[in-house]
């Protein structure tokens, strides 16, 4: 139980501290599963597409009322099929969760 606390209190010193939890799954589901489509993120998380689309946006660059976000994920159209969003982690995103894995498997 102390390395969980100590790698949320990470997410909370380096990200944002008012961070929900829903924001925390939705990173780390991202983290674990390179290159998701958001829909499966949704269903597995059991997220509704709302709340997948608050999350997603607001760990990407820019949040959905255009200001600026957390920049841990990045968020593009699928090539091959350009309705689907493709959620990868970016290189800020990457560090932090290299350092969640130093906390919790080391």
């Amino acid at each position: 139980m102390e390395k969980l606390l100590k790698a949320i209190e990470l997410l909370r010193v380096l990200v944002d501290r008012e961070m929900p939890a829903q924001a925390v799954s939705c990173f780390l589901y991202v983290a674990s599963h390179s290159r998701c489509h958001k829909t499966a993120m949704e269903e597995d998380l059991g997220f509704t597409t709302a709340s997948g689309s608050r999350n997603t946006d607001w760990l990407s660059q820019t949040n959905r009322l255009g200001q600026q976000g957390l920049g841990l994920i990045i968020k593009e159209a699928d090539p091959s099929n350009k309705r689907r969003v493709m959620l990868t982690l970016s290189p800020k995103g990457e560090e932090i969760s290299k350092q969640l894995e130093r906390i919790l498997y080391d």
